[in-house]
């Protein structure tokens, strides 16, 4: 990810692309190719030499507290799926890759998940 006089030389650079483009072209993309705005958007305004002490809301704190708080509640989807997000399996400690087995208590409608070694 670009930052700084780099950042804007390129944005520039990029500037008859759209804004995700531009973004993208300046290496802000995470993982799943999902284009990280509010990340890019800081970035550039950091670079324009505006210091930015908040944690994206408004309010001073830590940055680890971004995006959406897990609620610890879910939906089943039309199409029958429940997803579980990263909050969740990252709170629980499941590393993606790790295969487990599924258990379904029917009774109390409790899903149980076991590491497969």
């Amino acid at each position: 990810m670009l930052v700084g006089k780099e950042l804007l030389e390129k944005s520039k650079l990029l500037s008859n692309k759209s804004e995700d483009e531009i973004a993208k072209g300046c290496g802000y993309v995470g993982p799943s190719g999902r284009v990280l705005r509010k990340s890019f958007y800081r970035a550039l305004v950091e670079a324009k030499g505006y210091k930015l002490n908040s944690n994206g809301n408004g309010r001073p704190g830590n940055r680890s507290s971004r995006g959406r708080q897990a609620e610890f509640k879910t939906k089943v989807h039309g199409n029958g799926n429940l997803l579980i997000g990263h909050a969740y399996t990252k709170k629980l400690g499941l590393e993606p890759g790790k295969e487990y087995k599924i258990d379904l208590k029917k009774d109390s409608k409790t899903i149980c998940l076991t590491p497969i070694n």
